[in-house]
This record gives structure tokens, sequence and C-alpha cells, in this order.
């Protein structure tokens, strides 16, 4: 059944190929967030891995907003690492890093979340995709919120 929600097929599939990306730098961020929760060490250790915790259990419900908005836009989510490796903007980490390390690599990851969310906001603009448009905004201000908490723990 045709989707006829106001936005043509051609705009909606840019916005979906956006999306795509983004999920795909969202899971990448929450594997990397859960291997740091698993693996951190050092007299940090409770304060990280309960951070890591929270934020990886977050991202894990916001992969599954953005794929929904992806699918409710006609097109299937990208759902394999192989597709993941290929969208992400973000690559994983080799071995296990330092605590700080982990901090700085999950700060650049939460940056790089927010930059990949709003590069689609004027595709979203353009057609007057307000619930795309709600869903980056409220993706933005937790990831920029999440690097700034991350940020306060390398301070002092």
């Amino acid at each position: 059944m045709d989707i006829d929600i106001g936005i043509n097929k051609e705009e909606r599939a840019k916005i979906a190929d956006g999306l795509s990306r983004l999920l795909a730098d969202t899971y990448t961020l929450y594997l990397t967030t859960h291997n740091f929760h698993w693996n951190v060490t050092g007299p940090m250790f409770n304060t990280l891995h309960l951070m890591f915790e929270q934020q990886y259990n977050e991202l894990a419900l916001a992969v599954d907003l953005v794929a929904e908005r992806i699918r409710a836009l006609g097109f299937p989510a990208p759902g394999t690492y192989k597709q993941f490796q290929q969208l992400a903007s973000i690559g994983e980490p080799d071995g296990v890093p330092a605590a700080n390390d982990m901090i700085r690599i999950l700060v650049q990851g939460q940056e790089a979340v927010v930059r990949t969310a709003r590069s689609i906001l004027p595709l979203t603009d353009k057609n007057s995709d307000e619930p795309t448009t709600d869903l980056l905004t409220q993706r933005m201000q937790v990831h920029e919120k999440n690097a700034w908490m991350l940020r306060s723990l390398l301070e002092g």
C-alpha cells in the first residue's frame, strides 16, 4: 500500500538514509559503551560502571525509536553489523583502553551522533517532517548532555 503522509517517496528515502546513518552511529556507540561498562577498571570504577550502564540502556531504547521511524517512512532499517560498519561514522576501539581514554572515546562518539543527527535536519525542515525533527532534537539533547557529563569527569 502506498504511503501518503505528505512527503514524496524520494524525499522520504533521503531522510531514511540519514536516519540509517544515525542508527548505525547509535548502535556502534551502544556497543562501545556496553563494552566499556564491562571492562572499566580503576579508581572511578563504580562511577563509570554505573554511568556507562545508564547510557547504554538509553542507547538500546534509542536504536528502536530510530529504526521504527525509518520503517514508518516506508524503508527497511539496517540491522546487521556489516550494514552498521558501512554506514557508521564512529569506529570501534581496539583492545581495552584506560578509564580516561574510555571517557574521551565516548565523548567523541556522543558528539559524532549529534553531528549525524544535525546533518539530517535540513531534509526534515525542507519536507516539514516534524516527527523526525522531534526525534532528532531529542537525540541531540541526550547526546549533548551525555558528552558534557563525560567531559566533566576529565576536568580538574
